[in-house]
């Protein structure tokens, strides 16, 4: 089952054209990535599909509904959870609330436990740091408790915008294997990242954008081996 599709999406900033006639979907169950140098529309389209941004035309269907000009609110109730770029964390509050603020519309208690209990299963570190404000974590576990948050909501779709940036390479390691996981537990990915190694490494599917364009498409261990994509975007 396609658990989103997306069709002819363009999005706009006055005159700058940031996404043209983008097209793509994912499947339910896969974790496809978005790679493509800064400037190629990633994460305008991961706005755009959450409603943080307005398209100028185009189709964004979640679960075969129409959600193109849905509010962000709406789109996050329905199933869509955003981990942003840069994390955007409440950082006076602790990471215990943080985790919870995500589920303050749910009435299952004893899901939301259990969510709570996987969250921690995890990320042991969130554990350990519950009652620490979250201004106090370093930048890999503030992106520990980004993605954690998205885990405390009911949504079948995770969003994830630049997971790696600024982390260390054996946090980056951490946190892949974290996607890896997530996946397993039954929630679609789309990954916006511009660690084109890992990306493709941890995915089934990838697009390449380039200037708010698909340029190319295909498995990802296909384009991890085909030699533009190594000499543009892994330096071999």
């Amino acid at each position: 089952m396609t658990k989103l599709k997306v069709e002819k999406l363009c999005v706009s900033y006055g005159a700058v054209n940031a996404v043209r006639d983008v097209s793509f979907q994912v499947e339910e169950g896969e974790i496809v990535s978005l790679i493509g140098a800064n400037g190629a529309g990633k994460t305008s389209i991961l706005r755009t599909i959450s409603g943080l941004e307005q398209a100028k035309s185009g189709s964004i269907l979640f679960d075969e509904q129409e959600i193109v000009h849905q509010k962000a609110h709406i789109t996050a109730l329905n199933g869509i959870a955003h981990v942003p770029e840069g994390r955007r964390i409440f950082t006076r509050l602790s990471v215990f609330d943080n985790l919870m603020i995500a589920a303050f519309r749910r009435k299952d208690t004893k899901a939301v436990k259990e969510d709570l209990e996987n969250v921690y299963s995890i990320f042991p570190r969130l554990k350990e740091r519950e009652s620490q404000p979250g201004a106090t974590l370093s930048g890999g576990e503030q992106q520990m408790l980004a993605v954690g948050r998205a885990l405390m909501t009911t949504s079948s779709l995770v969003l994830l915008d630049e997971p790696s940036m600024g982390l260390a390479p054996f946090i980056v390691e951490e946190i892949f294997a974290v996607i890896k996981r997530i996946n397993e537990q039954g929630r679609t990915v789309l990954l916006v990242e511009q660690n084109a190694q890992m990306a493709l490494s941890t995915s089934h599917r990838a697009y390449v954008l380039e200037t708010g364009k698909v340029t190319k498409s295909g498995e990802a261990q296909v384009l991890l081996k085909d030699p533009s994509i190594r000499e543009a975007y892994l330096g071999c």
